[in-house]
C-alpha cells in the first residue's frame, strides 16, 4: 500500500491539515518615511515683554537717525531732530490642531498595539504641520532672485524659469551680497542659512567642485551643528531638506524650486500656547472612544524682509 502523506495541502495522494497553516504577520508595524522638520528652527525672533494676552502680537523696530556729518559751529546750539516713528510687524495668533478618535474594540482586536502608534503619528503630524506653516511664511518674502537661463534677475517673474536653469555659485554670491548690503546679521557663526532642496543642492555642489565645500565638523563643534547641514560655501551654511517649496509654475510648466537664504530675525514667531499632544477625556457612556490629538495657539510673520531672499531655479533631476 502506498504511503499517504499528511502535509499542508490536500491533493490526490496527500491529506492536508489546512486549518493549522496560516499566514504569519509581523506585529511590528513601521511608520512612513519621514523627513526631519527644519523650518521652525530658523524662527529666532520672539516676543520679549508682551503687555497682555491678545489675538495678535505687534513688534516694533526703531529707525536710526540720519548721519550727522556737518561740523558744529562753536557758538551755535544745533537744532534738535525728531526721531522717526518705529515700524511695526504684526503676528496673528491662530489655533492649530488635529485629533484622532479610536475605539476600544480596535485596541482589543488589533494585531499590533495601536495606542503607541497613534500617539507617534499624531506627534509627527504636529511637527509636520508647524513646519509647513513656517515654510509658507518664508515663501511669502518679497525679495527674490529668479534665474531664466544664465542671468539672474532680482524680482523677476517665476514663470520665466526654464527646466534647464540650475542653481550655481553666482546665485548664492548675489544674494549674500544683497544681505550684507542690507546689514542683515548672519544666522549663525558668521554665516547665513540656506534651506535648499537635495536636488538643487546636488546641482550646486556639482558646479562648485570638491574644493568649494567644507563639512560641518570642519567649522563648528558637534554641539552647534544644525540638523541637516551638508556644508558651507560662499558665506552660507546649507541645510539640505525636501521641505522647501516647489511648483510647476515655470516656463512650459517647468518645476521651480524655492531656495531660501536668511539671516537673523528674518522670521518672527509668537506663541500663546506652545503646541503639544493632548490626551482627551473618555466621556461616552460605555467608555469606548479614546481621543488623542495636538493643539497650539501661535503664528509667524516675516520680521525683517531685508534678511530673507528666495532664489528661483529648476533642478537637473
Amino acid at each position: 500500500m502506498a504511503n499517504v502523506y499528511t502535509g499542508t495541502a490536500t491533493i490526490s495522494d496527500q491529506t492536508g491539515i489546512t486549518n493549522l497553516v496560516r499566514t504569519a504577520y509581523d506585529k511590528y508595524v513601521e511608520f512612513a518615511l519621514r523627513s526631519e522638520p527644519q523650518w521652525r528652527s530658523v524662527c529666532d525672533k520672539r516676543p520679549v515683554d508682551v503687555t497682555n494676552p491678545g489675538s495678535s502680537v505687534v513688534f516694533a523696530i526703531h529707525s536710526d537717525l540720519a548721519n550727522a556729518t556737518t561740523a558744529l559751529t562753536e557758538n551755535v546750539d544745533p537744532d534738535a531732530v525728531a526721531l522717526s516713528n518705529p515700524s511695526t510687524v504684526s503676528v496673528t495668533l491662530n489655533e492649530y490642531g488635529n485629533a484622532v478618535l479610536t475605539t476600544e474594540k480596535l485596541a482589543l482586536q488589533s494585531l499590533s498595539a495601536i495606542d503607541p502608534a497613534v500617539a507617534d503619528i499624531v506627534a509627527f503630524n504636529m511637527r509636520n504641520s508647524l513646519d509647513s506653516l513656517v515654510s509658507t511664511t518664508a515663501n511669502a518674502g518679497t525679495n527674490t532672485l529668479t534665474y531664466a537661463g544664465s542671468t539672474g534677475t532680482f524680482g523677476g517673474n517665476v514663470n520665466t524659469v526654464t527646466s534647464s536653469t540650475y542653481m550655481t555659485s553666482p546665485a548664492i554670491r548675489k544674494v549674500v551680497a544683497k544681505l550684507r548690503a542690507n546689514s542683515a546679521v548672519p544666522l549663525a557663526q558668521g554665516l547665513y542659512g540656506v534651506m535648499i532642496h537635495p536636488d538643487v543642492s546636488m546641482d550646486l555642489r556639482a558646479e562648485s567642485g570638491a574644493g568649494g565645500w567644507r563639512s560641518p565638523h570642519e567649522y563648528s563643534g558637534s554641539s552647534s551643528i544644525w540638523n541637516g547641514v551638508v556644508g558651507i560655501y560662499e558665506g552660507c551654511f546649507f541645510i539640505e531638506t525636501p521641505r522647501t517649496y516647489s511648483a510647476t509654475d515655470g516656463s512650459s510648466s517647468a518645476k521651480v524650486h524655492r531656495t531660501v537664504v536668511l539671516g537673523k530675525q528674518a522670521i518672527a514667531e509668537a506663541v500663546a500656547r506652545e503646541p503639544g499632544v493632548v490626551i482627551g477625556p473618555v466621556t461616552d457612556k460605555l467608555e469606548r472612544f479614546r481621543p488623542i490629538g495636538w493643539k497650539g495657539l501661535l503664528g509667524w510673520a516675516i520680521y525683517r524682509q531685508e534678511a530673507l531672499y528666495r532664489i528661483h531655479t529648476s533642478a537637473s533631476q
